[in-house]
């Protein structure tokens, strides 16, 4: 089980794992440990069917691996490992934060002979993650986002000024902090930046009178449902990842579920087996998490676009399943995950050998999105 921990805290661990490398270096009978970690394989995953709630999750089962420095094939990534621990017990100490791309870049600079790829930093940060036994973001970790939200939803920010506090406490006077208020349904047509400092975004204080959460595979249909203002007829908030969630937004979404736990999440994506794994993601996480995977997993239900809605759609408007749509319907097919009537979804996408686009609703008018979402919801047309 992951830990949530404070910087305090994983910097202890940090040093520990230092001390007890040292100490089996300095031993009557030397030794360098290999680093056992949960194996983050597809072989190694399971699913957490909730019992008290609607909510499963991927989770990583028994299987270890390890990084050992001894295996000629292993000993970067054991190397690796202590690296990006090095630099994140930096960052905690300076009370700094980055992204992992900021990570790739200085890693690169300073052992170009063990960082190549931004891959390779992203898997040290989850081997990191697995021995620490923590958060990305309790190691100084930011995450990059591209998320969007839009509709009916206040956020307000707590920010405590050190220098306001100091002036208040020579003033001899009671401190007022400084709450900032965004008014989502006010952030027009592009939507409210979700902020990649998941330490901010747990503080937020969030307020909402929705009463459906509305996730978006793309930025376009995103932004015509919020210039054309949805949430104004149907009370909801709008969110988006534009594409493969990143981390920021799925926190800020699970974030939702556990404010409003009574307001269901409809995802609207593409039909095919990319929009299939999009949603996935958001409603079991993912497997390349890791530890982290279970922290991220909200109940999404799947409101379109589905096989029944291909009659809405002109047939020149499908397109054909291209080879990467066909690899990632064998991933999907063959975890573990699908409940049966996704698996049926998936299977007559592959029989068919098609796809189809959101925007393909389009024919019926831009005004048809609106329209086609009302009756969905109205109807419960959604798994």
């Amino acid at each position: 089980m992951l830990i949530s921990s404070t910087s305090l805290e994983v910097r202890a661990r940090i040093e520990v794992s230092v001390l007890n490398f040292l100490k089996n270096l300095n031993s009557p009978d030397p030794a360098i440990s290999d680093l056992p970690l949960i194996n983050r394989r597809l072989s190694n995953s399971r699913v957490n069917q909730g019992i008290l709630t609607d909510i499963s999750s991927i989770f990583l089962s028994h299987s270890f691996c390890t990084r050992s420095l001894m295996k000629a094939n292993a000993a970067k990534a054991f190397v690796r490992v202590w690296k990006v621990m090095e630099m994140c017990f930096h960052i905690l100490v300076e009370e700094k934060q980055v992204t992992q791309r900021e990570l790739f870049y200085k890693l690169l600079c300073d052992s170009p002979e063990y960082f190549t790829s931004q891959l390779q930093v992203n898997r040290t940060i989850q081997d990191v993650v697995a021995l620490l036994r923590c958060s990305r973001y309790s190691l100084g970790i930011m995450a990059s986002s591209r998320g969007l939200v839009a509709g009916r939803l206040l956020l307000q920010a707590l920010i405590l000024s050190l220098l306001s506090l100091l002036i208040a406490f020579l003033h001899s006077v009671l401190y007022e902090p400084n709450h900032e208020v965004v008014d989502c349904s006010a952030c027009g047509s592009s939507g409210y930046a979700i902020s990649g400092d998941l330490n901010l975004l747990e503080k937020l204080v969030m307020k909402t009178d929705a009463r459906y959460i509305i996730l978006v595979e793309k930025h376009a249909i995103f932004h015509r449902l919020a210039e054309d203002r949805v949430f104004d007829k149907i009370p909801s908030i709008l969110i988006t990842a534009k594409g493969y969630p990143d981390i920021a937004t799925r926190f800020i979404l699970h974030k939702m579920t556990r404010a409003f736990p009574d307001l269901p999440i409809l995802a609207l994506v593409d039909w095919n087996p990319a929009g299939l794994a999009i949603l996935c993601t958001f409603k079991f996480g993912s497997i390349g998490m890791g530890l982290e995977a279970y922290r991220y997993a909200c109940n999404v239900k799947w409101l379109g676009l589905r096989g029944d809605d291909l009659q809405l759609i002109p047939e020149q408007s499908l397109a054909p399943l291209k080879p990467r749509d066909l690899q990632v319907a064998r991933s999907l097919m063959s975890s573990k995950i699908l409940q049966e009537n996704y698996k049926e979804e998936l299977t007559l996408m592959v029989q068919s050998g098609q796809r189809a686009e959101i925007e393909a609703l389009y024919f019926h008018g831009y005004d048809y999105l609106e329209k086609y979402i009302e009756k969905k919801i109205v109807q419960a047309n959604y798994i």
